[in-house]
C-alpha cells in the first residue's frame, strides 16, 4: 500500500482563469481519489475565488475541498517542502523554497506540468529531466496529452457518471437558474467562452441570418465589450437579453466550475478557450470550437491544426472540413470562405458533428487520465 505522500503544487495566475483552473482540478483529483495531502500555493486568489467562490481572498491559510490552500505572498515564509512538488506551467518556484528543497534528502520529486498540446513531439518530451545548474535537484517535464505515451488529460474517475446523470435529470434545473424556457425542438443553445477576436462579429451575423433560433449564452468575461459593440449597446451586464433576428443573447454571470460543466452538458455547441475549458467541452460529448491562446508569429495555429486533425480522424469528410473551416476561422488562419458560408457548411453536418463528439469523448480515455498517470511517474522516482 502506498504510503500519503505530500505534495506541494504552485501556481501562478497569469492573465486568464485557465491555469488555477487546472491546478485545482489536480490538486482535488489528488486529495479525492489518491488520498494525499496537498498543499495549494496561489498567488491571486481573487481569481482563484472566481471559479470557486469558497475561496476566502484574504487567508493565508485554508482547507478547500481537502486541499490546504496557502496564499504565495511575494515574501515567501518559510516552508519545509513536501515529497513531491509541481509548478504548474513553469512558475519559478520562490528561491528560498528551492535552497529547502535542495537540503531534503531525499530531495523531492519536482514536477514541471507543461500545458497541453495535441502536436507529436509532446511524447518524445515528456516526462524528460532536467538537472538544476546550481542546486543537487532535477526538475522532470510532465506534458498533458492524447496519446498513451503522453501524461494524459484531467478527468475525474467518475465524470462520465456525473455527466450522464445531468444530461438525463439535471438540465431543465439549469435552465430555470439561468432565467431560461426549455429549448424549442429546432433551438441551438450555445455557449460563449472567447478572448477577443476579430471574427466574433461575423460570427454573430450568421447566427442572426439563420433559419433557425440560436440562443448565445455567454458568461462575464472579455468578449462583453465586443457584444456590446455589434448591438450598439453602450455596455452589458449578467442578465441582460438581446434579440437580433434569429440570435438571442443571453449575458450570464461568471460560473464556477462545476456550472460551468453543467453549461457545457447542457448546450448544443460550446466555443471554448485556452486548455482548461477546451479539455471541460471534449470530456463534455458537445461539439466544440476551440479558440486557442492567441501566440507572436501564429505559433498557436500548429497547436489548433494538431488537435484539428486529432480531433477530425475518422470524420465524413464533409463533416472534417466543415469542423476545420470553423476552427480555422475562428483562430483567424487564412481560410477560403468567410464566417457565413463556414457557419452554413456547419449547419448541414451538425448532425454527424455530434455523433462524433460523442464517440470522440469516449476515445479520449485511451490517454489515460493526468492525475493517475502523475502519481505513478512519481512513485517510481520516490521508490
Amino acid at each position: 500500500m502506498r504510503a500519503m505522500r505530500t505534495w506541494d503544487i504552485f501556481c501562478n495566475v497569469v492573465d486568464n482563469y485557465g491555469d488555477i483552473g487546472i491546478a485545482w482540478r489536480l490538486a482535488r483529483g489528488l486529495v479525492r481519489e489518491h488520498g494525499l495531502r496537498v498543499r495549494l500555493w496561489v498567488d491571486d486568489l481573487r481569481a482563484f475565488q472566481r471559479i470557486w467562490p469558497a475561496v476566502d481572498a484574504d487567508a493565508d491559510r485554508q482547507t478547500c475541498e481537502g486541499v490546504t490552500v496557502c496564499a504565495w505572498r511575494t515574501q515567501f515564509v518559510a516552508t519545509e517542502p513536501a515529497q513531491v512538488v509541481v509548478e504548474a506551467f513553469g512558475c519559478a518556484l520562490p528561491e528560498s523554497y528551492l535552497n529547502a528543497m535542495s537540503e531534503q534528502s531525499p530531495p523531492p520529486v519536482w514536477i514541471n506540468l507543461e500545458y497541453l498540446s495535441a502536436e507529436p513531439w509532446v511524447a518524445e518530451h515528456h516526462g524528460l529531466p532536467s538537472p538544476h545548474p546550481r542546486l543537487p535537484l532535477t526538475k522532470y517535464f510532465f506534458f498533458p496529452g492524447y496519446t498513451p505515451d503522453t501524461g494524459g488529460l484531467l478527468v475525474e474517475a467518475d465524470l462520465a457518471g456525473q455527466r450522464a446523470a445531468f444530461v438525463h435529470g439535471g438540465t431543465p434545473a439549469l435552465w430555470r437558474e439561468l432565467g431560461l424556457g426549455v429549448p424549442r425542438a429546432d433551438e441551438l443553445r450555445v455557449s460563449l467562452f472567447a478572448y477577443e477576436n476579430p471574427a466574433l462579429p461575423g460570427l454573430l451575423d450568421a447566427w442572426a441570418a439563420d433559419p433557425r433560433p440560436v440562443t448565445c449564452l455567454v458568461s462575464e468575461g472579455r468578449v462583453i465589450p465586443q457584444l456590446a459593440a455589434w448591438l450598439s449597446v453602450p455596455g452589458l451586464q449578467a442578465g441582460d437579453m438581446h434579440q437580433r433576428g434569429a440570435l438571442r443573447l443571453h449575458i450570464l454571470p461568471f460560473l464556477d466550475q462545476d456550472r460551468y460543466d453543467h453549461l457545457l452538458w447542457a448546450c448544443g455547441l460550446n466555443f471554448v478557450r485556452g486548455e482548461d475549458s477546451c479539455v471541460r467541452a471534449q470530456w463534455a460529448a458537445r461539439p466544440l470550437v476551440w479558440q486557442a491562446y492567441p501566440q507572436a508569429d501564429e505559433a498557436h495555429w500548429d497547436k489548433t491544426n494538431a488537435l484539428l486533425g486529432r480531433y477530425t480522424e475518422g470524420l465524413a469528410s464533409q463533416a472534417a472540413r466543415a469542423v476545420s473551416g470553423m476552427w480555422r476561422h475562428w483562430n483567424g488562419m487564412p481560410e477560403a470562405n468567410d464566417m457565413a458560408a463556414c457557419w452554413s457548411a456547419w449547419r448541414v453536418q451538425q448532425a454527424v458533428i455530434e455523433a462524433h463528439a460523442v464517440g470522440w469523448c469516449d476515445r479520449l480515455s485511451l490517454a489515460g487520465p493526468l492525475t493517475g498517470k502523475l502519481v505513478d511517474f512519481v512513485e517510481i522516482k520516490l521508490k
